[in-house]
Protein backbone atom coordinates (compact mmCIF):
# COMPACT_ATOMS: atom_id res chain seq x y z
CA UNK A 1 0.00 0.00 0.00
CA UNK A 2 1.38 3.47 -1.07
CA UNK A 3 1.88 5.77 2.04
CA UNK A 4 -0.20 8.86 1.77
CA UNK A 5 1.50 12.07 0.11
CA UNK A 6 1.83 14.64 2.36
CA UNK A 7 -0.68 17.37 1.58
CA UNK A 8 1.06 21.21 0.18
CA UNK A 9 0.05 24.29 2.18
CA UNK A 10 -3.42 25.27 1.84
CA UNK A 11 -4.90 28.19 0.16
CA UNK A 12 -2.54 31.57 -1.49
CA UNK A 13 0.94 33.25 0.35
CA UNK A 14 -0.47 35.65 3.21
CA UNK A 15 0.96 39.13 2.13
CA UNK A 16 1.23 40.17 5.40
CA UNK A 17 3.23 37.08 6.68
CA UNK A 18 5.82 38.22 3.71
CA UNK A 19 5.81 41.63 5.35
CA UNK A 20 5.90 41.13 8.26
CA UNK A 21 9.25 38.37 7.33
CA UNK A 22 10.60 41.55 5.84
CA UNK A 23 10.55 44.10 7.79
CA UNK A 24 12.16 41.19 10.83
CA UNK A 25 14.56 41.39 8.09
CA UNK A 26 15.13 44.42 7.60
CA UNK A 27 15.86 47.77 10.39
CA UNK A 28 13.90 50.98 9.12
CA UNK A 29 17.43 52.21 8.06
CA UNK A 30 18.13 48.99 6.01
CA UNK A 31 15.19 49.98 4.18
CA UNK A 32 15.77 53.35 3.67
CA UNK A 33 19.44 52.94 2.83
CA UNK A 34 18.70 50.05 0.28
CA UNK A 35 15.95 52.18 -1.70
CA UNK A 36 18.62 55.21 -1.65
CA UNK A 37 21.10 52.22 -3.26
CA UNK A 38 18.21 51.32 -5.58
CA UNK A 39 16.97 54.67 -6.84
CA UNK A 40 20.91 55.43 -7.45
CA UNK A 41 21.76 52.52 -9.17
CA UNK A 42 19.02 52.98 -11.26
CA UNK A 43 20.13 56.21 -12.32
CA UNK A 44 23.63 55.35 -13.45
CA UNK A 45 22.79 52.15 -14.63
CA UNK A 46 22.40 52.64 -17.95
CA UNK A 47 24.70 55.43 -18.63
CA UNK A 48 27.12 54.25 -21.97
CA UNK A 49 30.83 54.10 -22.50
CA UNK A 50 33.71 55.70 -20.18
CA UNK A 51 31.52 58.35 -18.70
CA UNK A 52 29.10 55.53 -17.55
CA UNK A 53 31.74 53.46 -16.07
CA UNK A 54 33.16 56.36 -14.38
CA UNK A 55 29.67 57.54 -13.04
CA UNK A 56 29.15 53.57 -11.48
CA UNK A 57 32.53 53.40 -10.07
CA UNK A 58 31.99 57.07 -8.15
CA UNK A 59 28.93 55.75 -6.64
CA UNK A 60 29.71 52.17 -5.65
CA UNK A 61 33.57 53.50 -4.50
CA UNK A 62 31.09 55.29 -1.68
CA UNK A 63 28.53 52.48 -1.48
CA UNK A 64 30.77 49.38 -1.40
CA UNK A 65 32.12 48.33 2.19
CA UNK A 66 35.23 48.26 0.69
CA UNK A 67 36.41 48.79 -3.14
CA UNK A 68 40.01 48.67 -3.31
CA UNK A 69 40.71 50.07 -7.04
CA UNK A 70 38.98 51.04 -9.89
CA UNK A 71 36.21 48.92 -11.02
CA UNK A 72 34.64 48.53 -14.77
CA UNK A 73 30.86 48.49 -13.98
CA UNK A 74 29.39 48.02 -17.57
CA UNK A 75 26.19 49.09 -18.72
CA UNK A 76 23.02 47.53 -17.34
CA UNK A 77 24.70 45.27 -14.77
CA UNK A 78 22.36 45.33 -11.67
CA UNK A 79 23.85 45.55 -7.73
CA UNK A 80 22.19 45.12 -4.90
CA UNK A 81 22.72 45.40 -0.68
CA UNK A 82 26.13 46.79 -2.08
CA UNK A 83 26.78 47.69 1.78
CA UNK A 84 27.43 43.73 1.93
CA UNK A 85 29.97 43.86 -0.64
CA UNK A 86 34.02 43.54 -0.50
CA UNK A 87 36.24 43.78 -3.43
CA UNK A 88 39.59 44.22 -4.47
CA UNK A 89 41.14 45.59 -7.47
CA UNK A 90 40.61 45.34 -10.86
CA UNK A 91 37.08 43.75 -10.48
CA UNK A 92 34.93 43.60 -14.01
CA UNK A 93 31.43 42.83 -14.09
CA UNK A 94 29.91 43.07 -17.26
CA UNK A 95 26.55 44.04 -18.43
CA UNK A 96 23.27 42.48 -17.47
CA UNK A 97 25.23 40.65 -14.55
CA UNK A 98 22.93 40.67 -11.18
CA UNK A 99 25.19 40.77 -7.82
CA UNK A 100 23.73 40.53 -4.52
CA UNK A 101 25.79 41.35 -1.29
CA UNK A 102 22.64 40.72 1.15
CA UNK A 103 24.47 37.55 2.75
CA UNK A 104 27.82 39.02 2.39
CA UNK A 105 30.15 38.97 -0.70
CA UNK A 106 33.77 39.04 -0.43
CA UNK A 107 36.01 39.19 -4.02
CA UNK A 108 39.94 39.02 -4.48
CA UNK A 109 41.55 41.20 -6.92
CA UNK A 110 41.41 40.66 -11.04
CA UNK A 111 37.27 39.13 -10.92
CA UNK A 112 35.62 38.77 -14.03
CA UNK A 113 31.79 38.45 -13.97
CA UNK A 114 30.45 37.99 -17.49
CA UNK A 115 27.43 38.97 -19.06
CA UNK A 116 24.20 38.13 -17.48
CA UNK A 117 25.93 36.17 -14.89
CA UNK A 118 24.41 35.95 -11.57
CA UNK A 119 25.81 35.99 -7.38
CA UNK A 120 23.52 35.25 -4.94
CA UNK A 121 24.11 35.30 -0.88
CA UNK A 122 20.64 34.59 0.27
CA UNK A 123 18.25 31.65 -0.09
CA UNK A 124 14.28 30.93 0.43
CA UNK A 125 13.86 28.72 3.23
CA UNK A 126 11.64 25.83 1.94
CA UNK A 127 10.21 23.87 5.04
CA UNK A 128 6.78 21.73 4.00
CA UNK A 129 4.25 22.92 6.28
CA UNK A 130 3.80 26.46 4.33
CA UNK A 131 4.49 28.61 1.76
CA UNK A 132 8.06 29.12 0.71
CA UNK A 133 7.05 33.28 0.29
CA UNK A 134 6.23 33.30 3.72
CA UNK A 135 9.26 31.74 5.40
CA UNK A 136 12.16 34.32 5.02
CA UNK A 137 15.67 34.41 3.51
CA UNK A 138 18.65 32.48 4.81
CA UNK A 139 22.05 34.45 4.58
CA UNK A 140 24.65 32.53 3.17
CA UNK A 141 28.08 34.26 2.36
CA UNK A 142 30.02 33.92 -1.02
CA UNK A 143 33.59 34.56 -1.06
CA UNK A 144 35.27 34.65 -4.63
CA UNK A 145 39.36 34.14 -4.58
CA UNK A 146 41.79 36.39 -6.73
CA UNK A 147 41.95 36.05 -10.52
CA UNK A 148 38.59 34.42 -10.86
CA UNK A 149 36.55 34.36 -14.27
CA UNK A 150 32.64 34.08 -14.31
CA UNK A 151 31.81 33.18 -17.46
CA UNK A 152 28.42 34.87 -19.19
CA UNK A 153 24.87 33.22 -17.72
CA UNK A 154 26.91 31.35 -15.10
CA UNK A 155 25.41 31.58 -10.96
CA UNK A 156 26.79 30.93 -8.25
CA UNK A 157 24.51 30.09 -5.08
CA UNK A 158 24.75 31.31 -1.94
CA UNK A 159 27.13 29.94 0.68
CA UNK A 160 30.02 29.05 -2.31
CA UNK A 161 33.57 29.96 -1.97
CA UNK A 162 35.10 30.34 -5.04
CA UNK A 163 39.00 29.51 -4.98
CA UNK A 164 41.81 31.64 -6.31
CA UNK A 165 42.11 30.92 -10.37
CA UNK A 166 38.30 29.30 -10.92
CA UNK A 167 37.46 29.50 -14.37
CA UNK A 168 33.44 29.20 -14.61
CA UNK A 169 32.16 28.52 -17.56
CA UNK A 170 29.43 29.82 -19.25
CA UNK A 171 26.32 28.43 -18.43
CA UNK A 172 27.29 27.10 -14.93
CA UNK A 173 25.62 26.56 -11.68
CA UNK A 174 27.90 26.47 -9.22
CA UNK A 175 26.40 25.41 -5.77
CA UNK A 176 29.49 23.67 -4.00
CA UNK A 177 33.21 25.34 -3.27
CA UNK A 178 35.68 25.26 -6.30
CA UNK A 179 39.52 24.01 -6.11
CA UNK A 180 41.79 26.28 -7.04
CA UNK A 181 42.74 27.12 -10.99
CA UNK A 182 40.07 24.70 -11.45
CA UNK A 183 38.38 24.89 -14.90
CA UNK A 184 34.33 23.68 -13.95
CA UNK A 185 30.81 23.93 -15.76
CA UNK A 186 27.72 22.06 -16.68
CA UNK A 187 24.88 21.74 -13.81
CA UNK A 188 25.71 21.39 -11.40
CA UNK A 189 29.10 22.40 -11.92
CA UNK A 190 31.97 19.77 -11.96
CA UNK A 191 35.41 20.01 -12.78
CA UNK A 192 36.79 20.04 -16.17
CA UNK A 193 39.92 20.51 -16.42
CA UNK A 194 43.16 22.59 -14.78
CA UNK A 195 44.41 26.20 -15.53
CA UNK A 196 47.54 25.76 -18.31
CA UNK A 197 50.48 26.33 -16.21
CA UNK A 198 48.56 26.59 -13.04
CA UNK A 199 50.79 26.71 -9.46
CA UNK A 200 50.96 23.39 -8.08
CA UNK A 201 49.37 23.71 -4.41
CA UNK A 202 50.19 21.87 -1.76
CA UNK A 203 46.77 19.16 -1.31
Amino acid sequence: MDEPKPRPPEGPANPATIIRNFLAEHSIGDVFRLKVEQYLGALVRGFPGFVGVGLRYGLYKILFKRLDGFAFIYAGARLDHVRGIQAGRALSINCGAFISGRGGLTMGNGVLIGPNAVVVTTEHSFAGDRPVSEQGHELRPVTIGDDVWIGANAVILAGVSVATGTVIAAGAVVGKDTEAYTIVGGVPARVLGRREGAPRLPS
